[in-house]
């Protein structure tokens, strides 16, 4: 067995080791969502985190760790009758990202279900985590299906799996904690609300503390058993002062006072539900439980509303989570003077529970809170020297609710959203033989196939002879991601400040769409003599508005160009993800100017869209009296349709009645 990095030996990052050691003190708190950069031990203290918790105990031979003191009624390895427990460590269970339905909630054997009448269960990684830890790396990429079994199972406490009127209960309460880089893309709302804390991570830039974190990792790889003896004694320490804090926590008096804050600081900052308030209220107790004190303190619903509030303040995924630390500390000073006293039992204020509960310092260098300066993007707002054609960048216009852009045809990539495809979940369109372990049974499949054989097997009594070869997979047709490619033309016929900023308004309109929809997205830019690459494709719609606010316009339009570019984008990405389709919007005026016969390259380049049948729209910019229309002869070129700016809002006449195709050839 690998030996796991000391908790206690990770260097600085004290927000998120406190918010983990929270959760080990009341799990009730719900939860840990880290987001940060890669290389900032995201995994490594969440690893870590398992060794110090106290073990559990459960009855003996129970696969889904019942607690001999309260056994589930319900558990599939029940009744369990009145016995001493056993001792084991509490477990933390990792979710992959490509982990099956079956393997997150277990599987059923269909066959013996229903020709003998037998619930035979393999349990899943859900049973595994029950009184643990379900740890899910890179949680922000987990296909929808597994999130929406993760939120039934973290919102009810149990997990059910049903087949075919077949069905199994256990209980399933755990810890989950998530790590993820933003720049991967977002979380769906409804999961991130789930994680009761959540915590940004970055690299220290104190040159002092960067030796300190190499030195430890390289002591540790060179001699693992080594390191965490050297170390025994610190997470012994911690281990004994988290049985400590949740001996005291049902002590810990939560007054009016406290409870006022808490509720101003979420009514101030508009979070959405209750559910923050309650996270609040758990927090601020976790943290005085851990600071020794059985009183909550302001400083202690400070630290919760920084832990608990940043996560539930994004309205939409552009929103930069965080909160406004001068609005906290007005409102706290607001309602403070109601029942704030300290506690008696509290101990030495510079101590290990001082500081509003953070952990205590460990002998290295610290300040995981790190605040060096840092420079900025430096992307929007300023004007480049390459010419004096050139303008700085355009704010966008409010976004929109967008139109419906989908791919035509039945595809089969990753889960999403937006075009049809054959996927495991949704509405059922047929059946067929199954290819490997079944999982979708059809049931009135299977029983036709099976009926014509009942007397050569012997039938006698009422159920049916049922075998391997009868079995039949349901096929279902559901929704699925794209790769949405954005070709902006950002030349100087664009530069329009108004214009420019309704163009901008309408693609970050459809990034939100595409964030909605669960896609990747590209963005390709041409003006003055080329096109670039302004973002390849990734699933972070925070970065591609990001780099739209900051393009700046001017010079020529290199149609032909940025349509190259594009289809050498949509070339490798196939390589890479050959499953999923692409819709390709072009947002131009279908001008084309500089170098020799521009609108012929353009049309040449365009054709190459249409000969590999790849899904297009042109959204035309074209403004003013005189329209030439050359965004429609672009589209018509590139096989797919052209909308103005007004029919691309959802609830524009036009829009309501007009579809968007790629093509109309391709196989259904």
């Amino acid at each position: 067995m690998t030996t796991p990095f000391p908790f206690t030996a990770v260097v600085g990052q004290d927000d998120l080791r406190l918010a983990l050691l929270l959760n080990a003190v009341s799990p009730a708190v719900g939860g840990v969502l880290v987001r940060g950069e890669k290389g900032t031990a995201k995994s490594t203290a969440v690893r870590a985190l398992s060794a110090l918790l106290p073990k559990v105990a459960v009855v003996p031979g129970c696969r889904f760790s019942c607690d001999p003191a309260a056994p589930d009624s319900g558990c599939p390895d029940g009744p369990h009758e009145p016995r001493p427990g056993a001792r084991r460590p509490a477990r933390m269970v990792e979710l992959p990202v490509g982990a099956s339905e079956d393997r997150l909630v277990g599987a059923l054997d269909i066959e013996r279900a229903l020709a003998e009448g037998v619930k035979a269960f393999e349990p899943g990684l859900l049973a595994d985590a029950h009184r643990g830890i379900l740890y899910v790396d890179e949680v922000n990429l987990l296909h929808d299906h597994l999130v929406d079994l993760l939120l039934d199972a973290a919102a009810m406490g149990a997990s059910y799996v049903e087949r075919e009127g077949v069905s199994v209960r256990h209980a399933a309460r755990f810890l989950l904690v998530g790590t993820m880089n933003p720049e991967e893309g977002e979380l769906r709302p409804q999961l991130l609300d789930r994680f009761g804390l959540t915590v940004e991570v970055a690299a220290s830039r104190e040159p002092e503390q960067r030796v300190e974190v190499v030195r430890r990792r390289l002591a540790y790889d060179d001699d693992p058993a080594g390191f965490a003896a050297r170390w025994a004694e610190e997470e012994s320490a911690v281990r004994q002062r988290i049985v400590a804090a949740r001996e005291l926590l049902p002590r810990v008096r939560l007054g009016d006072g406290a409870l006022r804050q808490i509720a101003a600081t979420c009514a101030a900052f508009e979070v959405d539900g209750m559910r923050a308030d309650i996270v609040m209220a758990r927090t601020a107790t976790a943290l005085a439980a851990w600071a020794g004190r059985t009183d909550v303190l302001a400083e202690d619903v400070r630290q919760a509303a920084l832990l608990a509030l940043p996560h539930r303040r994004r309205r939409n995924p552009f929103d930069a989570p965080g909160l406004d630390e001068d609005k906290l500390d007005e409102t706290l000073e607001q309602f403070s003077g109601e029942d704030e006293t300290e506690s008696d039992d509290d101990p030495d204020p510079d101590g290990p529970g001082g500081g509003g509960g953070q952990p205590a310092p460990d002998s290295g260098p610290q300040g995981g809170g790190d605040t060096a300066a840092r420079p900025e993007a430096g992307e929007g707002g300023e004007p480049q020297a390459s010419g004096s054609t050139e303008q700085s960048a355009v704010r966008a216009a409010e976004p929109f609710r967008a139109k419906v852009l989908s791919v035509p045809g039945i595809g089969e990539g990753a889960a999403g959203r937006r075009s049809r495809a054959r996927t495991e979940h949704g509405r059922t369109t047929g059946a067929r033989r199954p290819r490997g372990a079944l999982t979708k049974l059809h049931l009135a499949a299977t029983v036709q196939a099976a009926a014509p054989h009942q007397r050569a097997r012997g039938r006698s009594g009422p159920g049916l002879v049922i075998r391997r070869d009868d079995l039949r997979q349901a096929t279902r047709e559901g929704r699925e991601g794209n790769l949405v490619l954005f070709v902006v033309d950002a030349s100087g016929s664009m530069a329009a400040r108004q214009r420019m900023g309704a163009v901008k308004g309408a693609v970050l309109s459809l990034l939100l769409d595409a964030y909605q929809r669960r896609d990747k997205v590209g963005l390709v830019t041409f003006r003055g003599s080329a096109a670039e690459v302004a973002l390849p494709p990734t699933s972070s719609v925070d970065a591609a508005a990001a780099r739209l606010q900051s393009l700046p316009t001017g010079g020529r339009t290199p149609l032909a160009a940025g349509l190259l570019k594009a289809h050498e984008v949509l070339r490798v990405e196939r390589l890479r993800d050959p499953a999923r389709r692409a819709l390709v919007v072009v947002v131009t005026d279908g001008r084309a100017t500089g170098g020799p016969e521009p609108v012929a390259l353009a049309g040449r380049a365009a054709r190459l869209f249409a000969a590999e049948q790849v899904a297009s729209v042109v959204v035309d910019c074209e403004s003013g009296p005189v329209r030439l229309g050359l965004a429609g002869q672009l589209a018509g070129e590139l096989g797919g349709t052209a909308v103005t700016l007004d029919e691309l809002r959802a609830d524009s006449i036009a829009g309501l009645v007009r579809d968007v195709q790629g093509t109309s050839r391709r196989a259904a």
